[in-house]
């Protein structure tokens, strides 16, 4: 590894010289050798041990030679995954920079993710135009539709092919990223001239290297919403207990930015930080601790908590079952537990009131909110200039409040997860008061 004296380079692959002058007004042009050295802490690396490290990173923003002809450039757009607030406004951003600013008449909207690419399934091209955008930002999901699922590289790029598409937006998580370095591959195999551009979706935030992705603050502030619904339900009853469920398959970020968000929070389950359920220091004899002190208690719970202490879903053979971006099937984590808070304060012959919220779909469609907007204004824009320049294998994202660009195969290396040795995670505890391990044989 390089010391800390010297950066890692972090570069940005290109097509080629850039030979024309960029339409664009006014602004100031970013010099195309400048670099920001930031330092990246190992809360933001998430492992413990790692140490700090310096990285020199390529700034966002327009260039004043540029690669493409506008006059004769084509974009498309595609959006995959699950739904997540922005995607409108990142779509929007991406189609009024272009349009505006660089006089790029055609972007091609892709309907249905990936599949959108391949004939086979029949999903008709889309043309955005800002007609057809200028209201989106207004409404949640993704005009264009979505969908889960890998689909051939080399079928893709033979679609890029035939619409005559230079430049190719990506706007996805971790598994849509891993399939735009797969087209990247593709595309420089052929030896054409299309820039590959991600913007990074993920209402998990858990893509790598990228501290805050678009959604995140609108997912948050919904979901203090009903962690506050449940804290009034588990103090209108004796011994109540509200529990709420929330994204985060492998990530606890938003549960976490929910509980310190609204300070009602007891518990705050994640799956970085396993937890055991009995006696002597597990979950449930906590649980009875809090209820027996103040009488009522609220739970959060990420979905993907705790499943070392359920069962996958396995087919007939017994394997387990998997969704269509390849990933395990989560046990309902929430169910279990339910059952199990019932059972044992049955036991314990105290009666309890127990109300469940589950808010995902209402978090993943709503519009996003103004801090969001301002957010993927910024990365659509800075997206087309980076396509513009010649960029590509690359995302745009925010880092320490100034907009750079990362390639790839940096942002692909693994999910972010959160660092639970971290000060964050530390605050996260003293808000809610649980102990630093609920597992049996560890003292709170």
């Amino acid at each position: 590894m390089p010391s800390q004296a010297e950066p890692i380079q972090a570069q940005i692959k290109r097509l080629g010289e850039c030979r024309a002058k960029s339409p664009l007004p006014f602004g100031r042009f970013i010099p195309e050798n400048k670099r920001l050295t930031m330092h990246i802490s190992e809360e933001m690396l998430e492992d413990a041990d790692t140490e700090p490290s310096h990285y020199e990173l390529e700034e966002a923003g327009p260039r004043e030679r540029i690669y493409f002809d506008p006059s004769k450039t084509k974009c498309a757009i595609v959006t995959c995954g699950g739904l997540c607030p922005g995607i409108n406004d990142v779509i929007r951003a991406l189609v009024m920079e272009a349009h505006h600013q660089y006089g790029i008449s055609t972007t091609l909207g892709i309907r249905y993710g990936l599949e959108g690419f391949i004939p086979e399934f029949g999903h008709p091209v889309m043309e955005l135009s800002p007609d057809s955008v200028t209201r989106i930002h207004e409404f949640g999901g993704t005009i264009l539709g979505s969908s889960r699922g890998h689909q051939p590289a080399d079928a893709i790029v033979d679609a890029l092919e035939r619409m005559n598409v230079n430049v190719l937006f990506l706007i996805g998580g971790d598994g849509t990223m891993k399939a735009a370095s797969a087209i990247q591959q593709e595309v420089e195999k052929r030896n054409i001239k299309l820039s590959v551009i991600g913007v990074p979706k993920t209402i998990d935030n858990d893509i790598y290297f990228v501290p805050k992705s678009f959604g995140f603050d609108t997912a948050v502030s919904k979901a203090t919403e009903a962690i506050r619904c449940a804290h009034t339900e588990a103090q209108g009853a004796p011994n109540g207990i509200g529990m709420v469920k929330l994204m985060g398959r492998e990530s606890g970020f938003i549960a976490s930015e929910a509980t310190l968000a609204q300070r009602d929070v007891n518990f705050v389950l994640i799956p970085e930080e396993s937890f055991e359920l009995d006696p002597p220091n597990g979950f449930l004899p906590r649980l009875q601790e809090r209820i027996e002190k103040r009488k009522h208690a609220v739970i959060v719970v990420a979905e993907g908590a705790g499943q070392d202490l359920c069962c996958y879903e396995r087919d007939a053979k017994g394997e387990v079952l998997t969704d269509a971006s390849g990933n395990p099937v989560l046990a309902d984590v929430c169910a279990m537990l339910q059952d199990r808070i019932k059972s044992f304060f049955k036991d314990q012959g105290m009666p309890i009131t127990l109300k469940f919220i589950d808010p995902s779909y209402i978090i993943r469609s709503v519009p996003a909110n103004s801090s969001d907007n301002v957010y993927c204004g910024f990365l659509g824009q800075h997206a087309v200039h980076a396509a513009m320049a010649g960029k590509t294998n690359m995302v745009v994202t925010k880092l320490q409040d100034r907009y750079v660009y990362l390639p790839l195969e940096l942002v692909t290396q693994k999910r972010r997860k959160l660092n639970v040795h971290s000060n964050y995670w530390r605050a996260v505890l003293e808000s809610t008061g649980q102990p630093v391990h609920l597992q049996n044989g560890q003292s709170a």
